[in-house]
Protein backbone atom coordinates (compact mmCIF):
# COMPACT_ATOMS: atom_id res chain seq x y z
CA UNK A 1 0.00 0.00 0.00
CA UNK A 2 3.21 2.20 -0.19
CA UNK A 3 2.25 3.92 -3.32
CA UNK A 4 -1.04 5.20 -2.18
CA UNK A 5 0.67 7.41 0.24
CA UNK A 6 2.35 9.03 -2.37
CA UNK A 7 -1.28 10.41 -2.78
CA UNK A 8 -1.27 11.69 0.46
CA UNK A 9 -4.88 12.75 1.51
CA UNK A 10 -6.47 11.29 -1.82
CA UNK A 11 -4.20 7.98 -1.47
CA UNK A 12 -6.25 7.35 1.96
CA UNK A 13 -9.76 8.89 0.40
CA UNK A 14 -9.16 5.99 -2.38
CA UNK A 15 -8.32 3.66 0.01
CA UNK A 16 -11.03 4.01 2.43
CA UNK A 17 -13.64 3.66 -1.09
CA UNK A 18 -12.36 1.22 -1.96
CA UNK A 19 -12.02 -0.46 1.39
CA UNK A 20 -16.21 0.18 1.60
CA UNK A 21 -16.41 -1.95 -1.67
CA UNK A 22 -14.10 -4.89 -2.19
CA UNK A 23 -10.14 -4.50 -1.07
CA UNK A 24 -9.29 -6.83 1.52
CA UNK A 25 -7.05 -4.17 3.48
CA UNK A 26 -8.56 -2.04 5.97
CA UNK A 27 -8.14 2.02 4.90
CA UNK A 28 -7.07 2.00 8.83
CA UNK A 29 -3.10 1.28 8.10
CA UNK A 30 -3.10 3.94 5.33
CA UNK A 31 -4.51 6.65 7.78
CA UNK A 32 -1.95 5.96 10.51
CA UNK A 33 0.91 5.95 8.21
CA UNK A 34 0.03 9.21 6.83
CA UNK A 35 -0.61 10.63 10.01
CA UNK A 36 2.85 9.55 10.98
CA UNK A 37 4.28 11.46 8.35
CA UNK A 38 2.22 14.80 9.23
CA UNK A 39 0.62 14.64 12.53
CA UNK A 40 -0.56 18.58 12.46
CA UNK A 41 -3.09 16.51 8.91
CA UNK A 42 -4.21 14.07 11.30
CA UNK A 43 -7.90 15.32 11.07
CA UNK A 44 -8.09 16.79 7.22
CA UNK A 45 -6.68 12.82 6.61
CA UNK A 46 -9.65 11.44 8.59
CA UNK A 47 -12.28 13.73 7.12
CA UNK A 48 -11.10 12.27 3.75
CA UNK A 49 -11.25 8.91 5.06
CA UNK A 50 -14.09 8.95 6.53
CA UNK A 51 -15.99 10.90 3.24
CA UNK A 52 -14.29 8.05 0.75
CA UNK A 53 -16.10 4.88 3.20
CA UNK A 54 -19.34 6.66 2.99
CA UNK A 55 -19.24 6.95 -1.31
CA UNK A 56 -17.89 3.53 -1.62
CA UNK A 57 -20.25 2.16 1.19
CA UNK A 58 -23.49 2.14 -1.37
CA UNK A 59 -21.45 0.35 -3.89
CA UNK A 60 -20.68 -2.31 -1.65
CA UNK A 61 -24.40 -2.54 -0.37
CA UNK A 62 -25.66 -2.89 -4.41
CA UNK A 63 -23.00 -5.37 -4.62
CA UNK A 64 -24.09 -7.76 -2.84
CA UNK A 65 -27.99 -6.71 -3.46
CA UNK A 66 -27.49 -8.04 -6.95
CA UNK A 67 -24.84 -10.81 -6.42
CA UNK A 68 -26.15 -11.98 -2.86
CA UNK A 69 -24.41 -14.56 -1.05
CA UNK A 70 -23.20 -17.01 -4.01
CA UNK A 71 -20.41 -13.47 -4.36
CA UNK A 72 -20.04 -13.59 -0.80
CA UNK A 73 -19.63 -17.42 -0.37
CA UNK A 74 -17.06 -16.82 -3.10
CA UNK A 75 -14.78 -14.44 -0.19
CA UNK A 76 -15.73 -15.55 2.69
CA UNK A 77 -16.61 -18.85 4.77
CA UNK A 78 -19.83 -20.27 4.22
CA UNK A 79 -20.49 -20.64 8.38
CA UNK A 80 -19.32 -16.35 8.40
CA UNK A 81 -21.79 -15.85 5.90
CA UNK A 82 -24.49 -17.70 8.15
CA UNK A 83 -23.52 -16.00 10.98
CA UNK A 84 -23.43 -12.80 9.31
CA UNK A 85 -27.17 -12.94 7.74
CA UNK A 86 -28.73 -13.79 10.95
CA UNK A 87 -27.01 -11.63 12.75
CA UNK A 88 -28.35 -8.89 10.22
CA UNK A 89 -31.46 -10.16 10.92
CA UNK A 90 -31.93 -9.95 13.70
CA UNK A 91 -29.49 -6.90 14.95
CA UNK A 92 -28.91 -5.23 11.86
CA UNK A 93 -27.76 -1.97 13.39
CA UNK A 94 -25.65 -3.80 16.06
CA UNK A 95 -23.95 -5.34 13.20
CA UNK A 96 -23.14 -2.55 11.39
CA UNK A 97 -21.56 -0.19 14.25
CA UNK A 98 -19.82 -3.09 15.48
CA UNK A 99 -18.34 -3.50 12.17
CA UNK A 100 -17.49 -0.12 11.93
CA UNK A 101 -15.28 -0.21 14.73
CA UNK A 102 -13.64 -3.67 13.92
CA UNK A 103 -10.27 -3.65 11.71
CA UNK A 104 -12.44 -6.08 9.86
CA UNK A 105 -12.13 -4.96 6.07
CA UNK A 106 -16.05 -2.60 6.11
CA UNK A 107 -16.80 -4.19 2.47
CA UNK A 108 -17.43 -7.27 4.59
CA UNK A 109 -20.78 -5.06 6.09
CA UNK A 110 -21.99 -3.10 3.17
CA UNK A 111 -21.57 -6.23 1.03
CA UNK A 112 -24.04 -8.31 3.98
CA UNK A 113 -26.11 -5.23 4.28
CA UNK A 114 -27.36 -5.60 0.41
CA UNK A 115 -27.54 -9.27 0.66
CA UNK A 116 -29.95 -9.61 3.60
CA UNK A 117 -31.74 -6.47 1.84
CA UNK A 118 -31.27 -4.14 4.55
CA UNK A 119 -32.68 -0.80 4.23
CA UNK A 120 -29.70 1.19 2.67
CA UNK A 121 -30.44 4.44 4.43
CA UNK A 122 -30.34 2.84 7.70
CA UNK A 123 -26.86 0.93 7.25
CA UNK A 124 -25.53 4.59 5.75
CA UNK A 125 -26.71 6.52 8.72
CA UNK A 126 -25.17 3.71 11.24
CA UNK A 127 -22.15 3.62 8.82
CA UNK A 128 -21.27 7.23 9.26
CA UNK A 129 -22.03 7.31 13.07
CA UNK A 130 -19.20 4.22 13.32
CA UNK A 131 -16.46 5.35 10.77
CA UNK A 132 -16.79 8.68 11.63
CA UNK A 133 -15.66 7.83 15.45
CA UNK A 134 -13.18 5.20 14.24
CA UNK A 135 -11.60 7.37 11.65
CA UNK A 136 -11.64 10.63 13.85
CA UNK A 137 -10.70 8.70 17.33
CA UNK A 138 -7.29 8.05 15.29
CA UNK A 139 -6.99 11.45 14.13
CA UNK A 140 -7.53 13.21 16.89
CA UNK A 141 -4.91 10.98 18.56
CA UNK A 142 -2.93 11.97 16.46
CA UNK A 143 -3.34 15.78 16.48
CA UNK A 144 -2.98 15.89 19.72
CA UNK A 145 -0.05 13.59 20.76
CA UNK A 146 1.75 13.84 17.32
CA UNK A 147 3.45 10.30 16.37
CA UNK A 148 3.67 9.18 19.80
CA UNK A 149 -0.04 8.68 19.13
CA UNK A 150 1.02 5.57 17.17
CA UNK A 151 1.96 3.44 20.70
CA UNK A 152 -1.27 4.63 22.33
CA UNK A 153 -3.25 2.92 19.39
CA UNK A 154 -1.02 0.01 19.01
CA UNK A 155 -1.67 -0.41 23.04
CA UNK A 156 -5.17 1.26 23.51
CA UNK A 157 -7.20 1.89 20.15
CA UNK A 158 -8.86 -1.45 20.88
CA UNK A 159 -10.04 -0.32 24.49
CA UNK A 160 -10.41 3.06 22.93
CA UNK A 161 -13.05 1.50 20.23
CA UNK A 162 -14.77 -0.52 22.34
CA UNK A 163 -15.50 2.27 24.88
CA UNK A 164 -16.60 4.55 22.29
CA UNK A 165 -18.89 1.63 20.35
CA UNK A 166 -20.24 0.94 24.27
CA UNK A 167 -21.35 5.05 24.23
CA UNK A 168 -22.90 4.63 20.53
CA UNK A 169 -24.60 1.23 21.10
CA UNK A 170 -26.25 2.49 25.09
CA UNK A 171 -27.54 5.65 22.62
CA UNK A 172 -28.83 3.27 19.85
CA UNK A 173 -30.67 0.87 22.49
CA UNK A 174 -32.20 3.98 24.17
CA UNK A 175 -33.44 5.72 21.27
CA UNK A 176 -34.70 2.26 19.88
CA UNK A 177 -36.66 1.88 23.34
CA UNK A 178 -38.29 4.52 23.42
CA UNK A 179 -39.52 4.48 19.96
CA UNK A 180 -40.74 1.09 20.91
CA UNK A 181 -42.49 2.75 23.76
CA UNK A 182 -44.17 5.53 21.70
CA UNK A 183 -45.05 2.85 18.99
CA UNK A 184 -46.64 1.07 21.58
CA UNK A 185 -48.69 3.97 23.15
CA UNK A 186 -49.64 4.91 20.13
CA UNK A 187 -51.22 1.31 19.03
CA UNK A 188 -53.27 1.55 22.69
CA UNK A 189 -54.66 5.03 21.97
CA UNK A 190 -55.23 4.03 18.16
CA UNK A 191 -57.33 1.01 19.89
CA UNK A 192 -59.41 3.10 22.38
CA UNK A 193 -60.98 5.66 19.22
CA UNK A 194 -61.78 2.13 17.69
CA UNK A 195 -65.09 2.04 16.94
CA UNK A 196 -65.29 -1.51 18.59
CA UNK A 197 -63.72 -0.71 22.19
CA UNK A 198 -66.03 -0.90 24.83
CA UNK A 199 -65.73 1.60 27.83
CA UNK A 200 -66.33 -0.94 31.00
CA UNK A 201 -67.32 2.64 32.81
CA UNK A 202 -69.84 3.12 30.19
CA UNK A 203 -71.32 -0.52 30.68
CA UNK A 204 -71.19 -0.43 34.26
CA UNK A 205 -73.12 2.69 34.76
CA UNK A 206 -75.69 1.42 32.13
CA UNK A 207 -76.32 -1.16 34.59
CA UNK A 208 -76.86 0.52 37.33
Amino acid sequence: MNFLKEFGAWGLFFHAFIDAIIFPIPAFFTQVSLSMVDPSNALWLATFGFIGCLLGSPIGYWIGKVAGRSFLSKILKKSWVDSATEMFNRHGEAAILLGSFTPIPFKIFTIISGSTNYPLWKMMGYAAIGRAAKFYVVGILFYLFGTFAENLIDQYLTLISLAIFIVVASGWFVVRRLRRKKGAQMDVRAGSNSPHFINTDDVSTTHD
